[in-house]
């Protein structure tokens, strides 16, 4: 739903939240979590009010890193959860104009009939983030409505690489390449947040993101037609579309899972970047089927279909090499290390320490 006027007439009461879920990460999941609780045991409707595009991107344009998620994986993930409507609102000047108490008055009391409404400690809204919890508090005692408030979600700082599931001895074309970058290790507490997600896709390290989305980051887009360089190499792929739903991990090769159109899962190595060993290559996301059916390795075409890839783990980093036949050589020594690392984790999730 976009807007209050498409609300189903017996939608109400509402256990309701508000806020942006990029990722639906696991401290969105524990807000989320409360809510359909909340509604089930107030036989009430559990609703989500969230919002497109992300505020940053009208606020901060030019700082904007993009969102970790498209909005049909937010929504999916939302439903999985057991939510039992969204409401997207379109986010503009305008609607941040608001005064939170008007804010209040069209969303939460007209528009959603709230009975409870769940957030987190940190919540903001209305014009220039002056809405606060104290004042969600004061107006839902005013208006005959609940509030709760669910605590950050903290967890350890990164992962060290000895404690990673995925940490294999991994062989490169010049020898063994590590399946991270070297990071320090942080064992601090730190609240989780779509922040700290997005640091770690930026450093590659999408095995911490999952730790922390509780879950295998992912991209969702059409399958494109490209240079067909990895074709002409052996290596046929599936080159996702400029405009895919999903922010793009650090440049570098991962082992991961690419699921087509009629919900079949296949093994791939993705590679993400210009590669180097070619000038002039703009920066792509394409994915490498392995294990393909004897009876299909001819005719396997995934092109213009809807596809989702999940990144499991980090193989290398990207790479020039001296000539064609050693970048051979080493996209088969990718796909060996693929399937390495996708044999511990065949359902897709990789088991790194909480």
């Amino acid at each position: 739903m976009h807007d209050l006027s498409e609300l189903p007439e017996d939608l109400g009461p509402c256990v309701v939240t508000v806020g942006n879920f990029d990722g639906v990460h696991r401290g969105h999941q524990e807000v989320l979590g409360m809510v359909v609780e909340r509604a089930q045991r107030e036989g009430a409707s559990s609703v989500v009010l969230t919002f497109d595009p992300h505020p940053a991107l009208v606020h901060r344009p030019d700082q904007y890193r993009g969102q970790i998620m498209g909005t049909s994986d937010k929504l999916d993930a939302m439903e999985q959860l057991g939510v039992d409507a969204v409401l997207v609102q379109h986010y503009d000047l305008a609607f941040a104009s608001q005064d939170p108490l008007e804010f209040m008055r069209r969303y939460l009391l007209r528009g959603l009939r709230a009975c409870c409404v769940v957030v987190g400690a940190d919540a903001r809204f209305g014009r220039g983030n002056q809405g606060d919890v104290s004042a969600l508090r004061r107006f839902g005692a005013e208006h005959g409505f609940d509030v709760v408030v669910v605590e950050d979600l903290e967890c350890c700082g990164t992962v060290p690489a000895q404690l990673r599931t995925t940490n294999l001895p991994l062989v490169g074309v010049d020898g063994p390449v590590s399946s991270q970058e070297d990071t320090d290790h942080d064992p601090e507490d730190r609240r989780i947040s779509s922040t700290w997600i997005r640091e770690r896709l930026i450093a590659g390290d999408v095995e911490d993101a999952a730790r922390l989305l509780g879950r295998p980051h992912r991209m969702r887009g059409t399958v494109v037609h490209g240079a067909a360089r990895g074709r002409e190499l052996g290596f046929p792929t599936a080159n996702l579309a400029p405009d895919s739903d999903g922010y793009i991990p650090a440049d570098g090769v991962y082992a991961g899972w690419l699921t087509d159109a009629s919900g079949q899962r296949w093994p791939v190595a993705v590679s993400v970047g210009s590669n180097p060993t070619f000038e002039g290559v703009s920066r792509v996301v394409e994915a490498h089927v392995i294990d393909r059916p004897r009876e299909r390795v001819e005719d396997f075409d995934l092109y213009g279909q809807e596809v989702i890839v999940e990144f499991i783990a980090r193989l290398r980093g990207m790479v020039a090499y001296e000539g064609v036949e050693k970048l051979v050589q080493q996209m088969s020594l990718d796909v060996e290390n693929t399937r390495k690392i996708l044999a511990q984790h065949p359902e897709g999730m990789a088991d790194v320490a909480p």
